[in-house]
């Protein structure tokens, strides 16, 4: 039986793991001129519009109450998506902690200065502002649980484990992990 599939399942191309979705926001609570700095930013690394995020609750303390716009994101998919996450993870030093990566294998890290990211040029309207980066990793076949019709669970065996998402960020992204220092 030589077309028996291996432990790491290397010759079933349903298990192979590719990147869904980058998602960039920038937070910026209640100070308006802080977020109009931020849609500006987020549309340099993107080249497309950011999308408003607005609070569902009234925080007084922070002057934040529902309706009021607290941010901006924008998600990038295919060759896109992974084409900024390189050009992002260079802005850490193609460097992320062990606990950047949740249970389902997808991944978060922020950038303090957008001036890091190698591609970006310092632009004096908007100043010194950092943002975060949330990758989204996907299997053939999860579209079954988020389809409208006929939606039924992914098996625990196809889900994508810490590290089979590490494995996947080492070798594709050319990443290294460690704890923070």
């Amino acid at each position: 039986m030589e077309n028996k599939i291996s432990k790491d399942n290397q010759m079933n191309p349903m298990k192979e793991i590719r990147v869904d979705k980058v998602t960039i926001n920038f937070g910026a609570g209640s100070n308006q001129a802080l977020l109009e700095k931020g849609i500006k930013l987020v549309k340099m690394i993107t080249g497309k519009e950011p999308v408003k995020t607005t609070s569902k609750k009234r925080i007084p303390t922070w002057g934040i109450r529902p309706g009021l716009p607290i941010g901006c994101k924008q998600t990038l998919r295919g060759k896109e998506a992974n084409g900024m996450i390189k050009n992002l993870l260079e802005g850490v030093d193609n460097r992320l902690n062990n606990k950047s990566i949740d249970t389902q294998g997808n991944f978060s890290f922020g950038i303090k200065e957008y001036v890091d990211v190698p591609s970006l040029k310092y632009d004096p309207d908007i100043g010194i502002l950092g943002f975060d980066v949330t990758v989204t990793l996907m299997r053939q076949g999860y579209r079954v649980m988020k389809r409208k019709k006929y939606a039924h669970k992914i098996s625990k065996h196809h889900k994508i484990s810490k590290e089979d998402a590490m494995g996947f960020i080492e070798k594709e992204f050319k990443v290294n992990f460690g704890e923070e220092e």
